[in-house]
């Protein structure tokens, strides 16, 4: 993770630049906060209809009358008002802790206070060519949640969605026409993808920007993807002039010399990567080799390798460069100084295909180019062949999934062996991560001050701010916060502002899911942003751990574990597999399988004995088992970590949304020796 490939979303987007009493969120799933971070969305869905119109309209007021037809039309019209009556009435008492009068009512209309609500769509709105970076946050459909609401809001909701992406559109199919080189044209060409997938200028755009920088590999998967989102949107496929284009990329006749550098609006233009404090590892996976196969099925190899470099590159702080470039490098032999003079690399993933019959046997390997080549990571797959395509993806997800934090870690050992009085804010972020994963107190208390040092040396770094949450999530978990209620809002304030700086980031999104779900009890937005994540980036192993444990939580057993093992399978020996894995003593647990609880949370507390989270299903699963004595020695571990551990402050602070999911766990706790209030015993 670590940066943003662009942090494009200026401070301008992020923050109003007035204070404002409520922040308001009608892109995807429909949001309410106060500034302090209090959720103020109202429960039902007819008063959020409501206060959508409100603010799709502001600063024009809405008459009654309009919003009687929108919302009751199938009503006489004396009852349509009386219930409007009634939805005015619950919204002004949602919005009451905002603390200001958000709404400005007249017998005839309502409209929002002016500078009181900040919206997401009104910055969407005021895009331009020259100011583009608010275009990032249309990352979902309007208000996608409330479709049914009513046939005549149906029809004013569709006019909406059709605004909003209409402008969108044209002024990235403007953004599209400026840009002067492949590199420009890339950037552009997705930002107009994520707003219409089915924009085929955009797909031959970026299918010509590949072809252009010798990518030919990337280009052909552009046109693929191109014809998949047709298919699947509009039944259709390609036209006769994108099919023309692949023609010409297939006989590399599109590819020319390098275009002049790219002449990006301010918002979007980055220094040459040199010029920054770089955070994040360049890689490059090169062609695999074929043994004991027939040449003529070379593409098992390249199809592979070029998986893998689309798989990688939904991995933000990862820089990658592709197959096909590295291709033409190493026809006449690899030589590994050469690839770092040339290409910057630090590393690169190579390996072996080898097809006996129905079998396939694929090695691989990471070497660390900075280290005389070392191999740091290796890993063998037997499958059988039979669904090449399915192979593919099994692979690449897998591979993802397991280099990321394989580099990640290698990263924070090279930054804590540099220099600490002048290091820059990625460094103090890579030097804070490993004390989140030894949760020893006096390091992991250093790491927090890190993480605020990165913060306050770069305001605008998203990923600080969102490890910043993880680590405020941990420091309430452990028990460690002086004042629980300010560390779980200080957590939330990080988390949005990381999600604000880059929603792109699948791990702040799966971050600020976790703190919804696990700190404020708010599952379904927690789970709602890990599913956002998980669309970012399908190989996050944090998204399908974090959100399994959000779903065990709520109570919906089957869905948690299918996300736990998804986890399991992807990675099944991350750094973070001791937070991770206690959703299955939690699983167990809900289950009533008290000895599949102790041995999950054995498993754990081997891992990392500092780790509290695991004590508390263990030790409720001992106690209903009736076994004292491991009782008593987890009882006092816990207690060592957290002294102030009681029945009551595990009931008010549980992440179990129902109370007798609660009460099962308390239960266990008693009888396994926990004191009910205030003083806990002490520790030997």
């Amino acid at each position: 993770m670590i940066i943003s490939q662009s942090r494009t979303v200026t401070r301008a987007v992020a923050d109003a630049a007035e204070p404002v009493a409520v922040r308001l969120r009608l892109i995807g799933q429909m949001e309410a906060s106060t500034p302090n971070g209090e959720g103020i969305l109202p429960p039902g869905r007819k008063t959020r209809a409501l206060l959508a119109i409100i603010a799709l309209s502001a600063p024009r007021p809405v008459l009654r009358s309009r919003l009687a037809e929108l919302l009751w039309s199938r009503r006489p019209e004396e009852q349509a008002r009386a219930s409007l009556r009634q939805e005015i009435h619950r919204l002004l008492e949602v919005l009451a802790p905002a603390g200001k009068e958000v709404l400005a009512i007249n017998r005839d209309s309502l409209a929002l206070r002016p500078g009181v609500v900040w919206v997401d769509v009104e910055e969407v709105l005021r895009a331009t060519t020259t100011h583009p970076a608010s275009l990032a946050l249309l990352d979902g459909e309007l208000l996608e949640e409330l479709d049914g609401v009513d046939p005549a809001f149906d029809g004013w909701l569709q006019t909406e969605r059709e605004r909003l992406r209409d402008r969108a559109r044209s002024v990235g199919e403007t953004l599209l026409t400026e840009q002067g080189s492949p590199e420009a044209l890339i950037v552009v060409a997705q930002q107009l993808l994520s707003i219409d997938r089915a924009h085929e200028g955009a797909w031959r755009a970026l299918m010509r920007a590949h072809a252009e920088r010798g990518e030919r590999g990337m280009a052909i998967q552009s046109y693929d993807r191109c014809r998949a989102v047709l298919a699947d949107l509009l039944d259709a496929t390609p036209s006769a002039e994108t099919q023309a284009l692949l023609a010409d990329i297939r006989t590399g006749r599109t590819e020319r010399p390098m275009m002049p550098a790219p002449s990006l609006p301010a918002e979007l233009r980055t220094e040459p990567r040199a010029a920054l404090p770089r955070m994040g590892a360049k890689l490059g996976v090169l062609p695999l080799t074929l043994v004991g196969t027939d040449e003529t099925e070379a593409h098992l190899a390249l199809g592979l390798a070029e998986e893998i470099t689309a798989a990688m590159q939904k991995v933000r702080w990862i820089f990658l460069v592709s197959s096909g470039s590295l291709a033409q490098f190493v026809q006449q032999g690899r030589d590994d100084a050469g690839l770092r003079r040339v290409f910057g690399l630090d590393f690169v993933l190579d390996g072996l295909v080898q097809r006996v019959g129905r079998r396939l046997r694929i090695t691989l390997r990471l070497v660390d180019l900075r280290n005389g080549s070392q191999i740091v990571w290796a890993r063998r797959f037997d499958r059988q062949f039979s669904d090449l395509l399915a192979l593919q993806d099994e692979v690449a997800a897998e591979v993802t999934a397991q280099i990321d934090p394989e580099i990640l870690a290698i990263e924070c050992r090279r930054a804590a062996q540099r220099p600490a009085s002048d290091s820059a804010a990625c460094d103090l972020l890579l030097r804070a991560l490993p004390g989140l994963s030894r949760l020893e107190r006096g390091h992991f208390m250093q790491s927090g001050r890190w993480l605020r040092q990165a913060i306050a040396l770069e305001p605008d770094f998203a990923a600080a701010y969102a490890w910043y949450a993880y680590w405020l999530s941990f420091l309430v978990s452990q028990g460690w916060a002086e004042d629980r209620e300010a560390a779980v809002n200080d957590a939330a304030h990080h988390a949005e502002r990381a999600v604000t700086l880059d929603p792109q980031d699948a791990k702040a999104l799966t971050i600020a899911g976790h703190v919804r779900a696990s700190l404020q009890r708010r599952f379904r937005e927690g789970l709602a942003l890990h599913e956002r994540a998980l669309a970012l980036n399908p190989n996050l192993a944090m998204a399908w751990a974090l959100s399994g444990l959000a779903q065990i939580h709520l109570g919906d057993w089957e869905g948690g574990e299918r996300r736990l093992l998804r986890y399991k399978q992807l990675a099944p020996t991350d750094p973070h597999a001791f937070h991770y894995d206690t959703g299955f003593s939690h699983l167990a647990l809900a289950k009533r399988d008290y000895e599949g609880a102790v041995i999950a949370a054995r498993g754990v507390s081997e891992l990392n004995p500092a780790f509290s989270g695991a004590c508390e299903p263990y030790l409720a699963a001992l106690g209903l088992l009736g076994q004292m004595q491991e009782a008593t020695v987890v009882r006092r571990r816990l207690l060592a970590i957290d002294p102030d551990f009681t029945i009551q402050r595990y009931l008010r602070d549980s992440s179990y949304e129902r109370a007798e999911d609660r009460e099962h766990v308390a239960h266990g706790l008693r009888l396994a020796g926990v004191t009910e209030e205030a003083a806990a015993e002490e520790t030997t």
